[in-house]
């Protein structure tokens, strides 16, 4: 038997021992030593803090958790490891090395907090990137316990699989599993936040067929599918594009987005932020809630969280198809020149309209200045005994993945309070107002 297979938790996905099910039925197998990390305070912290944050004022089944989320990348994980052992050339991955990569796949977000992604999105300064604040979980609490007496594994290996530039042909394989084209994170999320959403999108891809596929690239050092998996791996590009375009950037999602983003950067720096992100999410809401209060913020969080959902309307859209000028003067710009464009705008329209409002009641929501990775695998042709990018084998992946993704899924919107949004919806120059405050926020 090949030693990979001998790993306890790989052994155990065919054995009837200890199990805990997750949806869509299925069955992930737990070794004592995975118990013994699950039932960690830090891991049970995940239990909290919710997948999608705020995507649940769309999609109201939404509620999945980090938690189910981690199990579901860890079980894809033991799925990879048994597929790979039959390949000669990944061999030169150890069992250790493979049991370093299988507790990185369950402690993978470790360090996220509630509403991680939209905190990140703005790149404030003082706010540490959710990998790197993983690292004090790994190394200072009762998990690095566990790895050290359990797993006879350092901790420090796991953060360097986890956030270093891997530097050995093993790492940059195990690292390829973890965060690359078809990794074990993406495939979970695509699927589970589409069951939970109820939407089929990021459902309409073979899993089994592409985990079935799965070989090492030409250079050996990476992932990559044989040509039996190429037509689920074109599927799993469109369903990342449809996620993105229907759940991730649905305009009443980024409507919300835009409204926290906004309370937590007028707030954020009178916060004690490495307390308030180890928090569990209705703790992190409500320490959001008591700081904001008797100032604009508290009104946009109570829309978000109060008994009564009262996010705001599109004012206008812009793509990057039908609106190129007015998508390239405000799309891909740092966050700071979103607000400053926000209060531009708001000082406009105020004189135009002949009204007063606070200037948190109209925001800029704009793809972020870091763009969503490349789509970038190799196909191998067993007959041919050759390699193929899969972009130069699919029209679709071409398309959807190497023309920039961000610019197709993500639009730059306007929102503003209700009444005030449809005010401003009604101007006849309101595009020529949108590229005055542009050009105000550059000066």
């Amino acid at each position: 038997m090949h030693p990979l297979l001998e790993i306890p938790e790989v052994q155990a996905l065919d054995h009837r021992g200890q199990l805990v099910r997750i949806p869509p039925e299925l069955d992930v197998p737990l070794t004592p030593r995975v118990r013994a990390l699950v039932d960690t305070p830090a891991f049970q912290r995940l239990a909290h803090v919710t997948q999608l944050g705020l995507v649940r004022l769309v999609y109201p089944a939404a509620h999945h958790t980090r938690f189910e989320h981690s199990l579901g990348v860890y079980r894809l994980g033991l799925l990879y490891l048994r597929r790979l052992a039959h390949d000669p050339r990944f061999q030169v991955v150890s069992p250790q090395e493979a049991e370093v990569f299988l507790v990185a796949a369950l402690l993978h977000d470790l360090g996220h907090w509630p509403f991680c992604h939209w905190v990140e999105e703005m790149d404030l300064p003082g706010v540490p990137e959710h990998e790197l604040f993983a690292n004090s979980f790994l190394l200072e609490s009762e998990v690095a316990d566990v790895l050290l007496e359990q797993w006879n594994l350092q901790p420090r290996q796991v953060v360097t699989l986890l956030s270093q530039k891997p530097r050995t042909r093993s790492s940059r394989i195990l690292a390829s599993m973890l965060s690359g084209p078809i990794d074990i994170d993406k495939m979970d999320y695509l699927f589970r936040d589409s069951l939970h959403a109820g939407v089929p999108y990021g459902r309409n891809f073979d899993q089994a067929r592409l985990i079935g596929s799965l070989c090492l690239n030409r250079r050996g050092d990476a992932l990559a599918v044989t040509e039996k998996g190429k037509t689920a791996a074109e599927l799993m590009v469109f369903a990342r594009y449809v996620m993105f375009s229907e759940v991730y950037w649905h305009h009443a999602v980024r409507a919300a987005t835009a409204m926290f983003q906004r309370a937590f950067y007028n707030l954020y720096r009178e916060l004690d932020l490495d307390h308030l992100f180890r928090q569990r999410e209705p703790e992190m809401v409500e320490q959001l809630l008591q700081a904001s209060q008797g100032r604009p913020e508290h009104a946009l969080l109570v829309r978000i969280f109060g008994p009564r959902r009262q996010l705001f309307k599109r004012v206008a859209q812009f793509s990057y198809l039908e609106h190129p000028l007015v998508y390239r003067q405000l799309a891909h710009r740092p966050y700071r020149w979103s607000v400053e464009f926000s209060v531009r705008f708001a000082e406009l329209a105020r004189r135009k309209l002949g009204r007063d409002f606070p200037d948190e009641h109209l925001l800029l929501d704009t793809p972020p200045v870091r763009c969503e990775v490349q789509f970038d695998i190799e196909v191998y042709y067993p007959k041919q005994d050759c390699y193929r990018p899969l972009e130069q084998v699919s029209p679709v992946v071409r398309t959807l993945a190497r023309e920039q993704f961000d610019d197709y899924v993500k639009r730059v919107r306007i929102f503003a309070e209700r009444g005030l949004a449809q005010q401003l919806r009604e101007l006849p120059d309101l595009v020529d107002l949108v590229l005055e405050a542009a050009e105000a926020a550059e000066s």
